[in-house]
């Protein structure tokens, strides 16, 4: 698989941070595993995702551990590849705190998927990196990519054709070494998070005109100034809800989402003065 590229990744095609950190704590347990065997089924018995052992023993912690385990060199090498390939353009247009919490809640939202629906100990990336996947696909769904550096596609429907394989792998396999289920809930958790992530601002947007509306049938008026910063705040507030539902909440710049904050607060707190 290769991407169809004329330019470098970020600044002097250096690593983002994220993907940095991540490459690096992945290859350092590695290396781990593979220099101490006695380490190995350590770290294998207390931190690779085993469900029964996170329902029965509450050990909640192997939701995330389980992703910096490998059980192999082409394992972990494949994962890393895919997840600098497809995540450092992300890192960068995103940043690196939304794009570690996208990585995260995939990854988590894949763990939960197989702590739910399959009874086999898990150890592995994938579930984050197909999340990953998935949100390259959303973000350049024409963009070029190389099966076996010899075949073109464009990445959005290689990935429709492998979320829908990995559900009839998962749907008619029997017990096998790929977790199906993984890589299909990091997928499924990745795209419903990027499409309707943003929610919560739609929903308290709307709750700040329902107050609004309220008070101005009870004859309840702010001061002029007051007026005028609210309805600076109620469109920029709009606004930007309506370029959320455009292109998805991850997709606004630092400033916009501070805004967005912003916005929504001074909003909040404007409605909560005028209701004592």
């Amino acid at each position: 698989m290769y991407q169809n590229r004329s330019y470098g990744f970020g600044p002097g095609g250096a690593i983002p941070p994220a993907i940095k950190n991540l490459l690096f704590i992945n290859g350092v347990v590695f290396l781990m595993q593979l220099l101490n065997p006695g380490l190995d089924f350590f770290i294998r018995q207390n931190f690779a995702l085993v469900p029964a052992q996170v329902f029965s023993s509450f050990k909640i912690w192997q939701l995330v551990t389980y992703l910096f385990v490998h059980g192999g060199f082409m394992h972990i090498l494949f994962n890393m590849f895919i997840l600098w390939m497809f995540g450092t353009e992300l890192e960068y247009e995103w940043g690196t705190r939304e794009f570690l919490k996208f990585y995260f809640i995939s990854g988590i939202g894949a763990g939960l998927f197989i702590a739910l629906l399959s009874p086999y100990p898990t150890i592995g990336a994938s579930g984050a990196i197909y999340g990953v996947m998935v949100a390259y696909a959303l973000r350049y769904p024409d963009r070029m990519i190389y099966i076996y550096f010899l075949f073109p596609v464009k990445i959005k429907y290689f990935m429709i054709f492998l979320v829908g394989f990995q559900f009839l792998m998962f749907v008619g396999s029997t017990a096998s070494t790929i977790s199906h289920v993984a890589h299909l809930g990091g997928a499924v958790v990745g795209y419903v998070y990027l499409k309707y992530g943003h929610l919560s601002y739609k929903i308290k947007s709307q709750l700040s005109g329902l107050f609004t509306s309220t008070k101005s049938g009870s004859h309840m008026h702010y001061t002029k100034g007051g007026d005028k910063k609210t309805e600076y705040y109620r469109k920029v507030v709009d606004d930007l809800l309506d370029k959320i539902n455009k292109v998805g909440y991850l997709n606004l710049t630092e400033e916009e989402k501070q805004m967005l904050e912003e916005g929504s607060r001074y909003l909040r707190e404007h409605d909560d003065e005028n209701l004592n």
